[in-house]
């Protein structure tokens, strides 16, 4: 049903509708993305105008650059009072501008159907959040209203011209490559990719933060480019001669050069399926852009090859699989090699990779993993693999904010009751979302947080590591307290691991609690020991001009790469 302006305190008389109450407005933000992308249905949120409202904008910019269908409600102050400078009064439009597909202001409390409509409508048509603002008095208006049904804009597979442009590029490619974001899943278009993907046998690159992409058990799975990704996807990517990006903007972000090599293809022709033409060819150079709905144009493409002429590709097609599965046997052996390096760290913490290798055991088929802005979480990109179709993996994307993994986790167990939702995140990003661990017991949304405690904001420390001298500042948290006690407080689960041989159960006990309706917080103690860092693209090495400061000055970056607090 379609609902217009409701009353919390009204949603107990049969409306279908489903009201939550947190412990902070971002995180409402959040749990209403966590819950949209899981679901692919609109996620709700709405709070008290002025501050409530300001509190709402990280994450509705956050759930902007994921393409989640959020609908944030605004109330805003009276009409009468506007302009006053009254209580909780800011202008609330301008706010949400830029992060918005769509903006609806109610200037008479007669036309909020049609615009409430308008706003559900259009963020599902074109994924991503929309704004309806509503002053305070015309909530309490009375009239007659008709509620529009909600409209559903049908998309194409993209222009004719387009799909056989590049229906005849990819004919002639002799070492095709797809690149598959998360338009695949949005679209659920797993299976028109991988059908397209076994006709040229192409790897399947997925795109950062979207491992979930393709089910990573499919044979031409390559896995995740981006930060700590895997060196199959990039150099499959590096060595393709046509480059098939499938619902994805090309984000620049997720093709920073990794392991110190840049592996982006300069040379290679490029075909972009995207549903949002203005994204086509913005951050990368696209011989062919195709704007259309990416399930619809990978199966049209598909059954364009298969009615055409010969494919160049079928020529090299063992040389080529053989070749991948090279590259994916390389980078398993690589990943165990760096995961198991030998670190001159403490002996009685787990050691981050560790960590995030026997939570990768302990993850049950058909999970969910949110997983927070940090250095630790952004290195589990190397460990997270589904094997099953669908959205299951979310992020703050490249957003990229502190204090996302846990309420997106909620939402998405909202929407996904039976399935097993799990949050990574940093003590210091815990910091910032550990009171709705109150919210899981009030209002029993069962969900697993994964607490990482170095005692560090590691991102942050790991450019001081490198190109600041160890010299921390503001990186260092001193945490007497345990986020297991804390949680078991809050009539939670607590458990504490302090061996990697822990980890695993943990997670176990963990996912059997919530299938008992029970919320656990898993407190891993790690060690100090940090990845690469996050940015190094911003980061360089400081030039101190002022005499006072000259002593400072570091001519290179710091041999060890790790804190001296190790």
């Amino acid at each position: 049903d379609r609902i217009s302006v409701v009353c919390a305190s009204d949603l107990s008389s049969g409306i279908n509708a489903e009201y939550g109450a947190v412990q902070h407005e971002q995180n409402a933000a959040h749990m209403a993305d966590g819950y949209s992308r899981i679901s692919g249905k609109h996620g709700v949120c709405t709070a008290q105008n002025g501050p409530g409202i300001t509190n709402f904008v990280t994450g509705i910019a956050a759930a902007y650059w994921a393409h989640s269908p959020v609908v944030v409600f605004t109330p805003e102050a009276g009409t009468l009072t506007k302009g006053h400078g009254g209580f909780q009064e800011v202008d609330q439009l301008p706010l949400f501008e830029p992060i918005t597909k769509y903006q609806g202001h109610v200037n008479n409390p007669l036309r909020v159907a049609e615009i409430a409509n308008r706003a559900f409508d259009i963020a599902l048509s074109e994924r991503g959040p929309t704004q309806i603002n509503v002053p305070r008095d015309y909530l309490y208006h009375e009239g007659e209203y008709q509620i529009p049904a909600p409209s559903v804009t049908e998309k194409g597979a993209g222009g004719p011209k387009s799909i056989l442009a590049a229906v005849e590029l990819i004919r002639h490619a002799k070492n095709p490559v797809i690149l598959a974001g998360g338009g695949v899943t949005m679209a659920g278009a797993e299976d028109e990719v991988t059908e397209l993907a076994e006709l040229l046998a192409a790897p399947i690159a997925v795109t950062y933060l979207h491992n979930d992409a393709i089910p990573a058990d499919d044979p031409l799975y390559a896995g995740p480019l981006g930060y700590q990704g895997s060196q199959a996807a990039m150099y499959s990517l590096r060595d393709a001669d046509v480059v098939i990006a499938l619902g994805t903007r090309l984000s620049p972000f997720g093709t920073l050069p990794q392991y110190g090599e840049d592996y982006y293809p300069t040379k290679a022709k490029v075909i972009q399926v995207e549903a949002d033409g203005r994204r086509i060819g913005t951050s990368k150079r696209v011989d062919v852009g195709i704007c259309g709905d990416v399930k619809l144009a990978a199966k049209e493409i598909s059954h364009a090859l298969k009615a055409g002429g010969a494919l160049a590709s079928d020529e090299n097609k063992a040389e080529r699989l053989a070749k991948f599965a090279e590259l994916k046997g390389a980078w398993t052996a690589k990943l165990d090699e760096i995961t198991n390096a030998t670190v001159d760290a403490c002996t009685d913490r787990v050691r981050p990779r560790h960590a995030l290798r026997a939570l990768e055991r302990g993850l049950v088929p058909g999970s969910i993993v949110s997983t927070d802005i940090g250095n630790i979480c952004s290195v589990s990109n190397s460990y997270l693999s589904f094997n099953h179709k669908g959205p299951s993996m979310l992020a703050a994307m490249t957003f990229g904010n502190c204090g996302y993994s846990f309420p997106a986790a909620m939402g998405a167990k909202v929407a996904a009751p039976d399935r097993n939702c799990v949050a990574y995140c940093g003590d210091g990003a815990w910091g910032m979302q550990l009171n709705e661990v109150m919210t899981c017991i009030r209002e029993n949304v069962p969900t697993t947080a994964v607490v990482f405690n170095n005692g560090q904001w590691g991102a942050e420390k790991k450019n001081q590591v490198l190109w600041f001298g160890d010299r921390y500042v503001g990186s260092q948290l001193d945490n007497p307290w345990s986020y297991a006690e804390i949680a078991r407080s809050m009539f939670a689960e607590g458990i504490t691991c302090t061996h990697v041989d822990q980890v695993t159960d943990a997670l176990s006990q963990a996912t059997k609690n919530q299938e008992e309706g029970k919320t656990t917080v898993i407190e891993i103690l790690v060690t100090k020991e940090l990845g690469d860092p996050f940015r190094r693209d911003a980061m360089k090495l400081p030039v101190r001009h002022l005499e006072k400061y000259k002593g400072t000055c570091q001519t290179s970056e710091s041999e060890s790469g790790q804190p001296t607090d190790l």
